[in-house]
């Protein structure tokens, strides 16, 4: 017979069977919230973003407002001290540049394409055939060339006549030395003041 235990109940009765209930499944992760909007103002002076409970307004006489963000913006402001000239201002910022890594990455500077044009006297054919020559016969026709030019200056002065060169000099002798500023006038002196 089989032991009687409390958690069978009496013995007339099957043996209970644990209740099996369906497995509850993940529930779906809830659809994202949108984010709360706050809204925000931009400062008058620093153009930083003013949240709700920040910041001071100031109304013109002629009834302009301005937002500040702090008491300091508003005394800048009102001292007229331009906000350019103050480093820690978005305006600053703005004229000098700063802040704006992703652009420069942007732009990039184009490197000249070279390109060979014709030149005054000689074609780009044979400006293309001087570079392919090797350079020693480029070096031996540099000094044959420089001979050549060497020996046309020394036909040019055999040709020149040399009484040419002794002219010059008693042109000079003739001007004399450098004279003092009122010497030049005959050695007379101007008379400034008036009889």
């Amino acid at each position: 017979p089989p032991s009687l235990s409390m958690a069978q109940g009496p013995p007339s009765l099957p043996p209970r069977r644990p209740v099996q209930r369906p497995r509850a499944r993940p529930r779906p992760a809830p659809p994202a919230l949108c984010a709360m909007v706050i809204k925000t103002d931009l400062c008058a002076y620093t153009e930083y973003r003013i949240y709700p409970g920040r910041g001071q307004r100031f109304v013109a006489k002629d009834g302009k407002t301005s937002f500040f963000i702090s008491s300091k913006a508003d005394a800048l402001f009102h001292q007229r001290i331009k906000a350019v000239k103050l480093r820690w201002t978005q305006a600053w910022r703005r004229m000098n540049k700063k802040g704006k890594a992703d652009e420069q990455a942007k732009k990039r500077t184009r490197k000249a394409q070279k390109f060979q044009k014709a030149i005054v006297g000689m074609s780009l054919d044979d400006i293309k055939k001087k570079k392919a020559m090797k350079p020693e016969l480029r070096a031996q026709a540099k000094e044959a060339a420089a001979k050549e030019a060497k020996a046309r200056q020394a036909t040019k002065a055999k040709v020149a006549p040399k009484s040419g060169a002794k002219s010059v000099a008693p042109k000079q002798q003739a001007k004399g030395g450098k004279l003092p500023k009122g010497a030049g006038a005959g050695g007379q002196k101007k008379d400034f003041k008036a009889k």
